[in-house]
């Protein structure tokens, strides 16, 4: 028997033969060409090919895994129409006479070596997805087909590395698990395993090709995989593995009961989402409420500035769809790791620490109102609650409210309906945010924890970059700390306080968020049934 380590994405257990995944070897035609008009029509069709592909990912991406994960399909796709990048395809075929296969490989790895040697590691990681789409414009031009890669028999997918779009072609119903040799906790494909429930194992070094074929358990609670495992492991956690199915049985249960602690009491549990593709899950998943509807997603995914119009039915349909519970929708936070070409934002230096959320939003104050108005108009539809990102002062939450309170006035003169009962709030994700936390506390409804970014931000530690993931410690006691200070300045002033950051979820804090307080916690729609399993368990008179 061979146990093999890696890096852990999703505690579960996966039984199985290897299948070897490996990309195709292309055999590009290296010859040139005297008319470059055939070769430029190739890669357009080609082109065109592929980005319908991508929309057709990103909605199958979607369904299985959620608007958040699906949303770098959409991404591929706006890359497509991308004219620094088609140029750089473009003239290869038209100067240098090539073929469009040779342009097409050659032209996206220059420009994706030129962000893999940048400074910013949001422009390092695009890196990957510039490779991703050029492979599939090859594959496109050379008619390969991938779709027999997986095999036809349930097994542990071993490779490499999997690109986005790799992941979401494959057959989930063959999936057992996979294993990559490469990749990051939070690389697209970890985010879509996780999404999709799947164990998986990431940087595991000792992948051998002679795997291929063998028996093999996939340990994701012990961060290894079994190759040739004995008789008396088979047996144990086969019987572990049936334990868990029965355990996804019995949370299903759940559905319809109060998020009570042994010793009563209550907690709101909310859900996550980005945007209305999403609805079905909270309710799939019995949350009470939406605890972050992260709207930039409508902006990601339009390839032009939405108007008040495109905005108001995004969030009409996901309020009237699931009224009366709580949807609390986050305004506009772009700018950081998630850009766009439309909004025609400056490179940045450290773009963390720049110009984004609502910083952009009090910047550009008609942008801002176009939200504003459109959430105003769908408040009349459901139970609202509008939250303001990345608010470090106590102006910055009088403006954004002076803003909504001028929107609100043009709609009543307008004769349009707007609710009286919206809850305001902001996210506390800097220690500015969280050492002011009695002022700001004054200004609003609720305060939400984006445990994500005050990590980063109270760490200094950058949660893009793959090569600091020792050190960063989302249990930090300074975090920690800072979650705390910022429920009791909450509460001194009868503001309610939730989390709606990567740690709501977390089964280990739970019990020490409810001791804290804490009033609500917010997590991805698949981990709303196993939080209230364990809310239930908890007895705080101990």
């Amino acid at each position: 028997m061979q146990v093999a380590t890696g890096i852990s994405i999703l505690n579960g257990i996966g039984i199985g033969k290897i299948r070897i995944y490996k990309t195709p070897e292309y055999k590009i035609n290296e010859s040139l060409v005297e008319d470059a008009i055939p070769e430029l029509t190739r890669f357009e069709n080609a082109r065109l090919k592929v980005q319908a592909q991508q929309q057709v990912l990103y909605e199958k991406a979607v369904v299985e895994a959620g608007e958040d994960s699906a949303a770098i399909f959409q991404f591929h796709a706006d890359m497509l129409d991308d004219d620094d990048l088609l140029d750089a395809v473009k003239t290869i075929i038209v100067d240098q006479k090539h073929t469009a296969d040779y342009a097409a490989k050659h032209g996206f790895d220059n420009v994706a070596t030129m962000f893999s040697e940048m400074d910013d590691p949001y422009f390092q990681a695009r890196s990957a997805d510039v490779i991703d789409v050029g492979n599939a414009v090859v594959e496109a031009l050379l008619g390969i087909d991938t779709s027999s890669l997986q095999g036809t028999e349930p097994s542990i997918l071993v490779a490499e590395d999997l690109a986005p779009s790799e992941t979401v072609k494959l057959d989930k119903s063959l999936m057992l698990g996979m294993i990559t040799r490469e990749g990051s906790s939070n690389s697209h494909t970890a985010i879509l395993a996780r999404s999709m429930n799947l164990p998986a194992l990431i940087q595991c070094k000792d992948i051998a090709d002679d795997w291929d074929g063998k028996m093999a358990i996939l340990d994701g609670y012990n961060s290894c995989v079994y190759i040739d495992p004995t008789p008396d492991l088979l047996e144990s956690l086969t019987a572990k593995r049936n334990e868990d199915l029965k355990k996804e049985a019995l949370l299903q249960e759940l559905k319809g009961k109060t998020n009570t602690t042994i010793d009563g009491k209550t907690i709101h549990v909310y859900a996550n989402i980005g945007g209305p593709a999403d609805i079905g899950s909270v309710q799939q998943n019995d949350a009470e409420g939406v605890g972050l509807f992260r709207s930039e997603f409508v902006y990601l995914n339009s390839k032009e500035d939405p108007s008040e119009e495109q905005q108001f039915q995004a969030y009409k349909r996901v309020l009237e769809t699931l009224a009366p519970k709580l949807i609390i929708i986050r305004t506009c936070d772009i700018g950081a790791d998630k850009t766009i070409d439309y909004m025609n934002l400056d490179k940045e230096e450290n773009p963390a620490l720049g110009f984004r959320a609502v910083r952009i939003c009090l910047t550009r104050k008609d942008f801002f109102k176009r939200q504003l108005r459109a959430l105003l108009r769908a408040s009349a539809y459901g139970n609202l609650g509008i939250m303001f990102p990345m608010i470090i002062s106590k102006w910055e939450v009088r403006e954004c409210k002076e803003i909504l309170a001028e929107c609100r006035r043009e709609l009543e003169n307008e004769g349009v309906k707007v609710s009286d009962n919206i809850q305001i709030g902001i996210m506390v994700e800097t220690p500015a945010a969280v050492l002011c936390a009695d002022e700001l506390a004054e200004e609003v409804d609720f305060f939400s924890l984006g445990t994500n970014d005050l990590t980063q931000y109270t760490c200094a530690i950058d949660r893009q970059n793959a090569k600091l993931e020792r050190f960063a410690d989302t249990h930090h006691p300074a975090v920690l700390k800072a979650i705390q200070m910022t429920i009791d300045a909450g509460h001194r002033h009868n503001t309610w306080v939730g989390i709606c950051g990567e740690l709501g979820a977390d089964l280990s804090l739970t019990e020490t968020f409810l001791r804290m307080g804490v009033d609500e916690l917010s997590v991805n729609a698949k981990s709303v049934l196993p939080l209230r399993k364990q809310i239930r368990s908890i007895d705080l008179s101990k």
